[in-house]
């Protein structure tokens, strides 16, 4: 995995932000969902060093990059404060524009990042989300029981920290294996690669305050952005898995289009991973769109 590639680690403010660089072109940015690391594009990864400079990176939280202690208003995993670090990860890198392609918790980095700093961002793909603040708005019965995590990881520390990491597998196997694919997607290695971060020190707290913060300042950011008419305004590619909860419970290219200005996307034939579950459709989707 990553064999066009060699490790890189990055001071970004209070934050080092760990991840892999490898290729040439315009440059790219990779961003990774939940409970993963920038591993989730290990199928896909060589291929794109053919026609880009790829940079593919933990979140703050995540993966092998830092962890800090969360705050009482749970900023310090903002995504205001996690799309900062992706910024200052690209400008150390010389990239000050660049391309970006995200999945999940990533995708609402990605998201954040479009607004805060609109001029960095060529074009952007974001996988299988809807905007944070319509879905918790639009939260029902069935939405809550699949995205039961949701809701159990914003519950006030440590009670979800000490559940979790009395067996961070079997979080993982609920979680990740529970969808429609079960686990077949996910590499031996790549397995290893997750189930091994979880266990890393402080990964699961700073995995529930990503969600705190999700729940929380993130949702008044997103509310002073609507009253103040803020939108992306580079043009967004959202796909989503057909097999998946956020295209049957929501309307992904509606609830796009009421925040950015430019928005195109379809459903894609697996379910919510799609860089494992679908990588050379969507291989095939981010050659044809960041360009």
């Amino acid at each position: 995995m990553f064999k066009n590639f060699h490790p890189i680690r990055i001071q970004a403010g209070s934050s080092s932000i760990a991840g892999h660089i490898g290729g040439s072109g315009p440059p790219l940015l990779l961003l990774h969902g939940h409970p993963q690391t920038h591993m989730i594009w290990h199928k896909i990864a060589d291929a794109l060093t053919a026609h880009y400079t790829v940079v593919a990176t933990d979140l703050r939280g995540y993966g092998a990059s830092s962890k800090p202690q969360g705050q009482a208003d749970h900023s310090t995993y903002s995504k205001r404060a996690m799309a900062a670090d992706q910024v200052a990860v690209m400008q150390s890198l010389g990239f000050e524009s660049f391309f970006i392609c995200a999945h999940d918790r990533g995708a609402r980095v990605a998201h954040r990042l479009c607004l805060d700093s609109p001029a960095a961002i060529r074009k952007a793909i974001l996988l299988d989300i809807a905007p944070t603040l319509a879905m918790y708005e639009q939260t029902n019965r069935t939405f809550a029981t699949a995205y039961f995590h949701w809701f159990f990881l914003i519950q006030p520390y440590p009670f979800p920290e000490k559940l979790i990491s009395s067996d961070p597998d079997a979080y993982i196997d609920a979680v990740m294996g529970n969808r429609s694919a079960g686990m077949t997607p996910f590499t031996p290695e790549a397995q290893g690669a997750y189930r091994s971060a979880l266990r890393s020190e402080g990964a699961v707290h700073a995995m529930c305050e990503d969600y705190r913060a999700s729940a929380t300042i993130d949702l008044d950011h997103d509310r002073w952005d609507r009253q103040q008419s803020r939108r992306v305004t580079c043009p967004l590619h959202v796909l989503w898995g057909r097999q998946g909860i956020v295209g049957r419970l929501f309307d992904p290219l509606r609830e796009w289009g009421q925040v950015a200005e430019q928005v195109s996307g379809h459903a894609l034939d697996c379910g919510h991973y799609i860089p494992e579950e679908a990588p050379d459709a969507l291989l095939q989707e981010i050659r044809a769109t960041l360009c």
